[in-house]
Protein backbone atom coordinates (compact mmCIF):
# COMPACT_ATOMS: atom_id res chain seq x y z
CA UNK A 1 0.00 0.00 0.00
CA UNK A 2 1.56 2.94 -1.01
CA UNK A 3 1.79 5.94 1.51
CA UNK A 4 1.44 9.54 1.38
CA UNK A 5 2.41 12.23 3.88
CA UNK A 6 1.06 15.87 4.22
CA UNK A 7 2.91 18.07 6.12
CA UNK A 8 0.48 21.41 7.13
CA UNK A 9 -2.95 21.02 7.83
CA UNK A 10 -3.65 24.97 6.64
CA UNK A 11 -5.70 25.11 3.52
CA UNK A 12 -3.66 23.87 1.02
CA UNK A 13 -2.68 20.56 2.76
CA UNK A 14 -6.62 20.41 3.38
CA UNK A 15 -7.77 20.54 -0.12
CA UNK A 16 -4.56 18.02 -1.24
CA UNK A 17 -6.36 15.84 1.93
CA UNK A 18 -9.71 15.85 0.26
CA UNK A 19 -8.63 14.68 -3.14
CA UNK A 20 -6.31 11.92 -1.80
CA UNK A 21 -9.40 10.39 0.07
CA UNK A 22 -10.39 9.43 -3.23
CA UNK A 23 -8.47 6.98 -3.58
CA UNK A 24 -9.30 3.86 -0.60
CA UNK A 25 -5.95 2.13 -1.32
CA UNK A 26 -3.96 4.20 -0.19
CA UNK A 27 -2.37 5.29 3.66
CA UNK A 28 -2.50 9.17 4.55
CA UNK A 29 -0.91 10.25 7.39
CA UNK A 30 -1.20 14.70 7.70
CA UNK A 31 0.97 15.67 10.09
CA UNK A 32 0.41 19.50 11.75
CA UNK A 33 2.20 20.84 14.66
CA UNK A 34 -1.23 22.27 15.71
CA UNK A 35 -3.90 20.46 16.40
CA UNK A 36 -6.10 22.62 14.46
CA UNK A 37 -6.76 24.25 11.15
CA UNK A 38 -6.57 27.94 11.68
CA UNK A 39 -9.16 29.77 8.97
CA UNK A 40 -6.16 32.44 8.93
CA UNK A 41 -8.76 35.57 7.27
CA UNK A 42 -11.29 35.15 9.39
CA UNK A 43 -8.99 35.69 12.71
CA UNK A 44 -9.61 39.12 12.35
CA UNK A 45 -13.36 38.84 13.16
CA UNK A 46 -11.59 36.66 16.11
CA UNK A 47 -9.59 40.09 17.32
CA UNK A 48 -13.01 42.29 16.71
CA UNK A 49 -15.53 40.30 19.26
CA UNK A 50 -16.90 39.05 16.35
CA UNK A 51 -16.59 34.89 16.64
CA UNK A 52 -14.87 32.99 19.26
CA UNK A 53 -11.78 30.47 18.80
CA UNK A 54 -13.88 27.64 17.73
CA UNK A 55 -15.64 29.49 14.98
CA UNK A 56 -12.13 30.16 13.21
CA UNK A 57 -10.53 26.62 13.69
CA UNK A 58 -11.46 23.22 12.32
CA UNK A 59 -9.82 20.17 14.49
CA UNK A 60 -7.46 17.92 12.63
CA UNK A 61 -8.57 14.73 14.69
CA UNK A 62 -11.82 14.82 14.03
CA UNK A 63 -11.69 15.84 10.45
CA UNK A 64 -9.58 13.04 10.19
CA UNK A 65 -11.45 10.50 11.52
CA UNK A 66 -14.66 12.42 9.38
CA UNK A 67 -13.66 11.29 5.80
CA UNK A 68 -14.89 7.83 4.67
CA UNK A 69 -11.54 6.61 4.53
CA UNK A 70 -9.98 3.50 6.91
CA UNK A 71 -6.30 4.51 6.42
CA UNK A 72 -6.20 8.06 6.92
CA UNK A 73 -4.72 9.15 10.51
CA UNK A 74 -3.61 12.35 12.12
CA UNK A 75 -0.25 13.13 14.27
CA UNK A 76 0.06 16.02 15.96
CA UNK A 77 4.46 15.99 15.45
CA UNK A 78 6.69 19.13 14.92
CA UNK A 79 8.84 18.04 11.66
CA UNK A 80 12.85 18.65 12.53
CA UNK A 81 13.80 16.88 9.28
CA UNK A 82 13.08 14.91 6.35
CA UNK A 83 15.23 12.24 4.66
CA UNK A 84 14.90 12.49 1.29
CA UNK A 85 16.98 9.10 0.22
CA UNK A 86 15.11 7.03 3.14
CA UNK A 87 11.70 8.98 2.39
CA UNK A 88 11.40 9.06 6.08
CA UNK A 89 10.57 12.21 8.16
CA UNK A 90 11.70 13.25 11.53
CA UNK A 91 9.92 14.81 14.42
CA UNK A 92 10.89 16.71 17.70
CA UNK A 93 8.54 14.09 19.64
CA UNK A 94 11.17 11.27 18.22
CA UNK A 95 8.36 10.01 16.14
CA UNK A 96 9.34 8.40 12.51
CA UNK A 97 7.06 8.68 9.76
CA UNK A 98 7.78 7.06 6.27
CA UNK A 99 6.21 8.28 2.76
CA UNK A 100 6.08 7.17 -1.20
CA UNK A 101 4.95 10.62 -1.92
CA UNK A 102 5.21 13.69 0.33
CA UNK A 103 3.43 17.06 0.13
CA UNK A 104 4.71 19.75 1.81
CA UNK A 105 2.45 22.71 2.67
CA UNK A 106 3.21 23.91 6.06
CA UNK A 107 2.59 27.87 5.07
CA UNK A 108 4.48 30.92 6.41
CA UNK A 109 5.09 33.21 8.93
CA UNK A 110 5.11 36.80 9.43
CA UNK A 111 9.05 37.40 9.10
CA UNK A 112 10.56 40.09 11.46
CA UNK A 113 13.38 41.80 9.74
CA UNK A 114 16.45 41.38 12.21
CA UNK A 115 17.56 45.08 11.13
CA UNK A 116 14.88 46.53 12.96
CA UNK A 117 15.70 46.79 16.66
CA UNK A 118 13.40 46.37 19.25
CA UNK A 119 11.16 44.67 17.02
CA UNK A 120 11.59 41.33 18.90
CA UNK A 121 8.94 42.85 21.21
CA UNK A 122 5.89 41.96 18.23
CA UNK A 123 4.37 38.84 17.95
CA UNK A 124 3.07 36.79 14.99
CA UNK A 125 -1.01 37.39 14.75
CA UNK A 126 -0.80 34.48 11.87
CA UNK A 127 -0.60 32.46 15.19
CA UNK A 128 -3.83 31.93 16.93
CA UNK A 129 -2.64 31.95 20.02
CA UNK A 130 -1.19 35.29 19.98
CA UNK A 131 -4.65 36.64 17.54
CA UNK A 132 -6.02 35.41 21.01
CA UNK A 133 -3.41 37.08 23.58
CA UNK A 134 -3.81 40.48 21.21
CA UNK A 135 -7.61 40.81 21.23
CA UNK A 136 -7.08 40.27 25.19
CA UNK A 137 -4.51 43.35 24.80
CA UNK A 138 -6.73 45.12 22.50
CA UNK A 139 -10.01 44.96 24.79
CA UNK A 140 -8.23 45.64 28.39
CA UNK A 141 -6.56 48.71 26.40
CA UNK A 142 -10.39 50.10 25.75
CA UNK A 143 -11.50 48.99 29.22
CA UNK A 144 -8.79 51.04 31.26
CA UNK A 145 -9.70 53.88 28.83
CA UNK A 146 -13.50 53.47 30.41
CA UNK A 147 -12.39 52.64 33.71
CA UNK A 148 -9.93 56.06 34.28
CA UNK A 149 -12.33 58.43 32.27
CA UNK A 150 -13.14 60.44 35.03
CA UNK A 151 -9.87 61.48 36.46
CA UNK A 152 -7.45 60.91 33.09
CA UNK A 153 -8.19 60.41 29.12
CA UNK A 154 -4.94 59.90 27.94
CA UNK A 155 -4.72 59.13 24.24
CA UNK A 156 -4.17 55.61 23.13
CA UNK A 157 -1.96 54.97 20.04
CA UNK A 158 -2.10 51.45 17.94
CA UNK A 159 0.25 51.38 15.22
CA UNK A 160 -0.12 48.54 12.67
CA UNK A 161 3.56 48.12 10.64
CA UNK A 162 2.86 46.91 6.93
CA UNK A 163 -0.58 47.91 4.53
CA UNK A 164 -0.93 44.44 3.05
CA UNK A 165 -3.98 42.75 3.48
CA UNK A 166 -3.73 41.26 7.10
CA UNK A 167 -2.42 45.04 8.18
CA UNK A 168 -5.54 46.73 6.62
CA UNK A 169 -7.86 44.43 7.48
CA UNK A 170 -6.94 44.48 11.40
CA UNK A 171 -6.82 48.10 11.39
CA UNK A 172 -10.34 48.37 9.77
CA UNK A 173 -11.96 45.99 12.49
CA UNK A 174 -10.12 48.01 15.30
CA UNK A 175 -11.23 51.13 14.19
CA UNK A 176 -14.64 49.64 14.13
CA UNK A 177 -14.79 47.54 16.63
CA UNK A 178 -13.80 50.65 19.43
CA UNK A 179 -16.05 52.90 17.67
CA UNK A 180 -19.05 50.82 18.20
CA UNK A 181 -17.80 50.28 22.20
CA UNK A 182 -17.80 53.82 22.30
CA UNK A 183 -20.56 54.75 20.80
CA UNK A 184 -23.11 51.96 22.34
CA UNK A 185 -22.02 52.75 25.59
CA UNK A 186 -21.69 56.78 25.49
CA UNK A 187 -18.36 56.81 26.71
CA UNK A 188 -16.86 60.06 26.78
CA UNK A 189 -13.21 58.72 26.91
CA UNK A 190 -13.17 57.60 22.97
CA UNK A 191 -9.72 59.60 21.28
CA UNK A 192 -8.12 55.78 20.45
CA UNK A 193 -6.05 56.59 17.28
CA UNK A 194 -5.05 53.86 15.00
CA UNK A 195 -1.98 54.68 12.09
CA UNK A 196 -0.69 52.32 9.23
CA UNK A 197 2.70 52.49 8.28
CA UNK A 198 2.84 51.26 4.22
CA UNK A 199 6.90 51.37 2.99
CA UNK A 200 5.07 51.40 -0.20
CA UNK A 201 3.73 54.41 -2.51
CA UNK A 202 0.62 53.10 -0.81
CA UNK A 203 -1.49 50.84 0.95
CA UNK A 204 -2.30 47.03 -0.57
CA UNK A 205 0.92 47.04 -3.20
CA UNK A 206 -0.01 45.34 -6.15
CA UNK A 207 -3.49 45.01 -6.11
CA UNK A 208 -5.42 47.42 -8.82
CA UNK A 209 -5.91 51.35 -8.47
CA UNK A 210 -9.56 50.98 -7.75
CA UNK A 211 -9.30 48.37 -4.95
CA UNK A 212 -6.88 50.58 -3.14
CA UNK A 213 -8.82 53.75 -3.35
CA UNK A 214 -12.07 52.47 -2.32
CA UNK A 215 -9.97 51.10 0.52
CA UNK A 216 -8.16 54.21 1.10
CA UNK A 217 -11.79 55.82 1.05
CA UNK A 218 -13.03 53.06 3.84
CA UNK A 219 -9.85 53.69 6.09
CA UNK A 220 -10.47 57.88 5.92
CA UNK A 221 -14.08 57.68 7.03
CA UNK A 222 -12.95 55.24 9.79
CA UNK A 223 -10.25 57.82 11.09
CA UNK A 224 -7.25 55.82 10.51
CA UNK A 225 -4.06 57.95 10.18
CA UNK A 226 -2.33 55.96 6.84
CA UNK A 227 1.52 56.91 6.88
CA UNK A 228 3.10 55.92 3.29
CA UNK A 229 6.28 55.65 1.39
CA UNK A 230 7.71 54.99 5.06
CA UNK A 231 9.64 52.29 6.96
CA UNK A 232 10.01 51.13 10.61
CA UNK A 233 13.19 51.73 12.07
CA UNK A 234 13.47 51.14 15.45
CA UNK A 235 10.98 50.78 18.34
CA UNK A 236 12.12 51.72 22.07
CA UNK A 237 10.31 52.51 25.01
CA UNK A 238 6.84 52.92 23.27
CA UNK A 239 8.30 54.99 20.30
CA UNK A 240 8.50 54.04 16.92
CA UNK A 241 11.32 55.31 15.16
CA UNK A 242 10.31 55.90 11.03
CA UNK A 243 12.23 56.33 8.01
CA UNK A 244 10.74 60.02 7.26
CA UNK A 245 13.19 61.31 10.64
CA UNK A 246 9.47 61.24 13.50
CA UNK A 247 8.75 59.09 15.91
CA UNK A 248 5.26 58.01 16.78
CA UNK A 249 4.50 57.09 20.63
CA UNK A 250 2.17 53.97 20.57
CA UNK A 251 0.34 51.89 23.25
CA UNK A 252 1.22 48.56 21.64
CA UNK A 253 2.50 47.93 18.01
CA UNK A 254 1.38 45.39 15.20
CA UNK A 255 3.29 44.25 12.67
CA UNK A 256 2.31 42.36 9.65
CA UNK A 257 4.81 43.06 7.05
CA UNK A 258 6.28 40.59 5.23
CA UNK A 259 5.83 36.77 5.29
CA UNK A 260 8.96 33.94 4.60
CA UNK A 261 8.63 30.28 4.49
CA UNK A 262 8.00 28.00 7.42
CA UNK A 263 11.16 26.41 8.06
CA UNK A 264 10.31 22.47 8.20
CA UNK A 265 14.04 21.27 7.27
CA UNK A 266 16.93 23.17 8.16
CA UNK A 267 19.13 20.55 6.03
CA UNK A 268 17.10 20.74 2.84
CA UNK A 269 18.74 20.26 -0.33
CA UNK A 270 15.88 21.59 -2.19
CA UNK A 271 15.58 24.96 -3.93
CA UNK A 272 14.31 27.60 -2.16
CA UNK A 273 13.83 31.19 -3.37
CA UNK A 274 14.83 34.05 -0.87
CA UNK A 275 11.42 34.02 0.85
CA UNK A 276 12.40 30.20 1.97
CA UNK A 277 9.99 29.40 -0.69
CA UNK A 278 10.45 25.64 -2.61
CA UNK A 279 10.83 26.14 -6.32
CA UNK A 280 8.58 23.78 -8.33
CA UNK A 281 7.53 22.85 -11.42
CA UNK A 282 4.51 22.76 -13.39
CA UNK A 283 2.78 19.66 -12.05
CA UNK A 284 4.43 21.38 -7.94
CA UNK A 285 7.22 18.91 -7.95
CA UNK A 286 10.51 19.75 -6.56
CA UNK A 287 13.13 20.31 -8.49
CA UNK A 288 15.48 17.47 -7.14
CA UNK A 289 12.83 14.74 -6.26
CA UNK A 290 9.68 14.00 -8.12
CA UNK A 291 7.91 12.34 -5.07
CA UNK A 292 8.24 15.42 -2.95
CA UNK A 293 5.53 17.83 -4.22
CA UNK A 294 4.99 21.69 -2.08
CA UNK A 295 2.40 23.40 -2.61
CA UNK A 296 0.19 26.57 -1.21
CA UNK A 297 1.83 29.64 0.30
CA UNK A 298 5.25 27.51 1.06
CA UNK A 299 6.01 27.13 -2.66
CA UNK A 300 7.21 29.82 -5.13
CA UNK A 301 4.07 29.72 -7.42
CA UNK A 302 3.60 30.49 -11.21
CA UNK A 303 1.11 30.61 -13.49
CA UNK A 304 1.58 30.14 -17.60
CA UNK A 305 3.08 33.35 -17.98
CA UNK A 306 6.01 32.99 -15.65
CA UNK A 307 4.39 35.03 -13.11
CA UNK A 308 4.74 34.08 -9.31
CA UNK A 309 1.63 34.16 -7.90
CA UNK A 310 0.57 36.11 -4.08
CA UNK A 311 0.01 33.52 -1.69
CA UNK A 312 -3.83 33.20 -0.94
CA UNK A 313 -6.35 30.84 -0.66
CA UNK A 314 -7.30 30.67 -4.04
CA UNK A 315 -3.82 29.87 -4.75
CA UNK A 316 -4.08 27.18 -2.21
CA UNK A 317 -7.04 25.42 -2.91
CA UNK A 318 -5.53 25.25 -6.80
CA UNK A 319 -2.10 24.06 -6.01
CA UNK A 320 -3.45 21.55 -3.05
CA UNK A 321 -5.98 20.13 -5.35
CA UNK A 322 -3.43 19.97 -7.84
CA UNK A 323 -0.89 18.38 -6.38
CA UNK A 324 -3.46 15.45 -4.80
CA UNK A 325 -4.53 14.88 -8.25
CA UNK A 326 -1.74 14.63 -9.78
CA UNK A 327 0.04 11.84 -6.89
CA UNK A 328 -2.81 9.76 -7.62
CA UNK A 329 -2.05 10.18 -11.12
CA UNK A 330 1.15 9.04 -10.50
CA UNK A 331 -0.10 5.77 -8.43
CA UNK A 332 -2.96 4.90 -11.40
CA UNK A 333 0.04 5.87 -14.05
CA UNK A 334 -2.38 8.41 -15.43
CA UNK A 335 -0.53 11.74 -17.24
CA UNK A 336 -0.15 14.70 -14.52
CA UNK A 337 -1.49 17.76 -14.22
CA UNK A 338 -0.19 21.45 -15.73
CA UNK A 339 -1.40 23.55 -12.84
CA UNK A 340 -2.06 27.06 -14.17
CA UNK A 341 -3.49 29.17 -11.02
CA UNK A 342 -5.70 31.78 -11.97
CA UNK A 343 -6.91 34.48 -9.38
CA UNK A 344 -10.71 34.54 -9.11
CA UNK A 345 -10.79 37.98 -7.38
CA UNK A 346 -10.02 39.34 -4.04
CA UNK A 347 -12.23 40.23 -1.15
CA UNK A 348 -11.18 42.73 1.72
CA UNK A 349 -12.50 43.02 5.15
CA UNK A 350 -12.66 46.87 5.95
CA UNK A 351 -14.57 47.01 9.74
CA UNK A 352 -18.21 45.65 10.11
CA UNK A 353 -20.15 43.90 7.30
CA UNK A 354 -18.56 46.32 5.32
CA UNK A 355 -15.63 44.87 2.75
CA UNK A 356 -14.17 45.89 -1.08
CA UNK A 357 -13.72 43.64 -3.84
CA UNK A 358 -12.50 42.69 -7.60
CA UNK A 359 -14.27 39.91 -9.18
CA UNK A 360 -12.57 38.23 -11.71
CA UNK A 361 -10.76 41.64 -12.55
CA UNK A 362 -14.49 42.54 -14.10
CA UNK A 363 -16.48 44.27 -11.09
CA UNK A 364 -15.75 46.00 -8.35
CA UNK A 365 -17.95 45.37 -4.82
CA UNK A 366 -18.05 47.60 -1.91
CA UNK A 367 -20.01 47.61 0.81
CA UNK A 368 -22.40 45.03 2.90
CA UNK A 369 -22.81 43.34 -0.81
CA UNK A 370 -18.98 42.65 -0.78
CA UNK A 371 -19.19 41.83 2.85
CA UNK A 372 -22.05 39.00 2.09
CA UNK A 373 -19.85 37.55 -0.88
CA UNK A 374 -16.38 37.03 1.68
CA UNK A 375 -18.98 35.40 3.28
CA UNK A 376 -20.84 32.76 1.10
CA UNK A 377 -17.06 32.16 -0.02
CA UNK A 378 -15.79 31.62 3.45
CA UNK A 379 -19.01 28.97 4.19
CA UNK A 380 -18.83 27.32 1.44
CA UNK A 381 -15.29 25.89 2.78
CA UNK A 382 -16.15 25.58 6.05
CA UNK A 383 -19.52 24.19 6.22
CA UNK A 384 -18.43 20.75 4.17
CA UNK A 385 -15.18 20.66 6.89
CA UNK A 386 -17.68 21.17 9.99
CA UNK A 387 -20.05 17.76 9.04
CA UNK A 388 -16.45 16.05 8.77
CA UNK A 389 -15.75 16.85 12.39
CA UNK A 390 -19.37 16.38 13.17
CA UNK A 391 -19.52 12.96 11.64
CA UNK A 392 -15.50 12.27 12.86
CA UNK A 393 -16.34 13.50 16.70
CA UNK A 394 -19.10 10.72 16.78
CA UNK A 395 -17.35 8.24 15.56
CA UNK A 396 -14.60 8.65 18.13
CA UNK A 397 -16.93 8.96 20.74
CA UNK A 398 -18.49 5.59 19.62
CA UNK A 399 -15.34 3.71 20.35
Amino acid sequence: MKKVVIIGGGYAGIYALRELTKNKNIKITLIDKQTFHNLQPEVYDLIANKSNFADVTIDLTTLCAGFNHNHLEFKNLKVTNIDKINQKIYSEEQETVEYDYLIIAAGTRTFFPPTIEGLNIAHDLKKLQWAMYFKQCFENELFRKVQNEAKTCDGTHIVVVGAGLSGVEIAAEMAYNSKKIFKRGNFSCDNLKISIISSSVSILPGLSHKLISMSQARLKSLGINVITNTKLTKCENGFAYLSNGTKINYSFLIFTGGIEASNIDETSNIEKNSKGQYVVNEYLQTNEYENIFAVGDIAQIKNDKDEIMPPNVTIARITGTTAGKNILNIINNKKLIRCNPKLEGILIALGGKYAVGDLFGIIQVKGILAYLIKKYVFSSYRTPLLKLIKTGYSKLKKQ
